[in-house]
């Protein structure tokens, strides 16, 4: 084993050639690494039941322990992959760590990103034999690559940061030099592990070799898209991207009016978009949206006088907005694996698909009650799951607007309508449209199952939200 090093971990992301590095890693007898090791959704890999050991039940636990397992019982060398949204208990823990060795292996986001939509779209995600290859296409999604590079690049630079403070060096490996037996054999050395590959395993063989145009339905719509993105080299690490706010893409203006709406999730989105697009009398569509920072500079520029505002909605309903919209349901819009973790490691009374007539109000208070307590370990990082933006709290995501710029004014729900036509008055529109009814919240209101519990779980998830916002009781 190394000297230098205890462990080592693969800092990757799904589509990367993760699983490739891995196979070509095992095969030297110094070094073992043992898959996702801290994916919240399974242990290492889809049908395993343990590491050296160690369940999953146990790792969600306590993370520890299945890291110390690594670093001491593994055959030779141990580490692990770790992708952007697996626990995040344990990334501190490795980052401060400068006896385990960092390796970071990038590929081109949007070859990336097509070759998740077609594994998505096929349900193949290796291939060892080419007669087993199943083909399909991609359909890009602007609004789903948006986010995914904004994920990328979130959690890139975060890591070049810390390794930057703490004086520590990472091992820099592309897509592209996975093909390389020179390069596995340095990263060999670099771990200190004294042996060299002859060859590389070739068990795993490339899944979409054409052109990248072959294998995304809609094209030049795609081309169109990242037309419109600053036009940097993706592949490069540490140097990903121009640095941006957190949610940039989400920042949504006016179409002529200089008005800029800083959306929180899980808040009143649809009545403001529906307000702000008719201001101008155009549709949601017409309105600017997906900027990055360079977009949103010019938009400033070119409106002298603009304002910008967000919406506080109450932390319970907003709990519950999130809870029925990407939970409850299994269709669009829902987290779906996510939903099925929660059944099956957190007790979460739903059923298994999609609620029936069966799901009464009883079955639906019952549910939410259990997640408002899942919501409180998950926002304390006591949980193997990532705090989602649809429910982090709002005190939170407003220091995440302010690496850009805060909003002119912080807005709550019940004033709505008074606030907007203030702000609208203060940018000389003197008759600004009405607020549209709240849509309904499906399978039921959060005034059909409201009692004290759940306001009593809701300000134990949420206390810092209830404190510097100076929230009372929903009722």
């Amino acid at each position: 084993m190394s000297s230098k090093f205890n462990c080592f971990v693969v800092f990757a992301e799904m589509r990367t050639g993760s699983n490739f590095l891995e196979t070509n890693l095992n095969a030297f007898s110094g070094i073992s690494c043992h898959g996702e090791a801290f994916n919240p959704h399974f242990i290492g890999y889809p049908k395993s039941t343990d590491i050296l050991g160690v369940d999953q039940e146990t790792r969600d636990t306590n993370p520890d322990v299945l890291l110390a397992a690594i670093r001491t019982k593994s055959t030779g060398l141990g580490g692990f992959r770790y992708f952007h949204d697996h626990d995040p208990r344990v990334l501190e823990t490795i980052l401060k760590d400068d006896t385990c060795a960092k390796i970071v292996l990038t590929r081109n986001p949007v070859e990336s990103y097509v070759s998740w939509k077609i594994a998505q779209a096929t349900g193949q995600w290796k291939l060892t034999d080419m007669k087993a290859h199943k083909a399909g296409q991609a359909l890009f999604d602007e609004s789903e690559f948006a986010a995914h590079i904004e994920a990328l690049q979130e959690f890139q630079l975060m890591l070049l940061n810390r390794l930057q403070m703490s004086g520590q060096t990472a091992f820099y490996v592309a897509y592209e030099d996975l093909q390389s037996v020179e390069v596995m054999n340095g990263l060999a050395k670099y771990l200190g592990v004294n042996e060299s590959l002859e060859a590389l395993d070739k068990s795993l063989k490339k899944q979409n070799p054409d052109h990248i145009s072959t294998k995304v339905s809609n094209y030049p719509e795609m081309l169109a898209a990242l037309g419109r993105l600053d036009r940097f080299d993706l592949t490069r690490t540490p140097n990903f991207e121009p640095r941006r706010g957190p949610v940039v893409p989400s920042y949504v203006a006016a179409a002529q009016a200089p008005l800029l709406y800083l959306p929180l999730r899980s808040g009143p989105e649809p009545q403001v978009l529906d307000w702000l697009a008719g201001i101008d009398g155009v549709k949601r569509n017409q309105l600017h949206s997906k900027m990055n920072q360079k977009d949103l500079r010019q938009w400033k520029r070119r409106n002298t006088g603009h304002r910008s505002f967000t919406v506080l909605r109450h932390p319970v309903d907003r709990a519950h907005d999130a809870f029925c919209h990407h939970i409850v349901t299994t269709g669009k819009g829902s987290y779906v694996q996510l939903r099925a973790n929660l059944i099956r490691r957190y007790k979460l009374p739903l059923p298994e698909d999609e609620p029936d007539a069966s799901y009464d109000a009883d079955a639906h208070r019952a549910a939410f009650k259990a997640f408002l307590i899942f919501l409180k370990g998950n926002l304390n990082g006591q949980t193997a799951i990532r705090v989602d933006q649809a429910w982090c709290t709002q005190s939170q995501a407003l220091q995440g607007f302010g690496e850009f710029a805060l909003p002119d004014r912080i807005i709550r729900e019940a004033d709505l309508a008074g606030d907007l036509a203030q702000l609208a008055a203060s940018v000389g529109i003197t008759a600004p449209p009405a607020v549209t009814s709240r849509p309904q919240t499906a399978p039921f209101e959060l005034a059909d199952i409201y009692d004290a519990e759940i306001e009593q779980l809701a300000s134990d998830a949420y206390q810092r939200d209830y404190m510097i916002f100076g929230f009372g009781d929903w009722r």
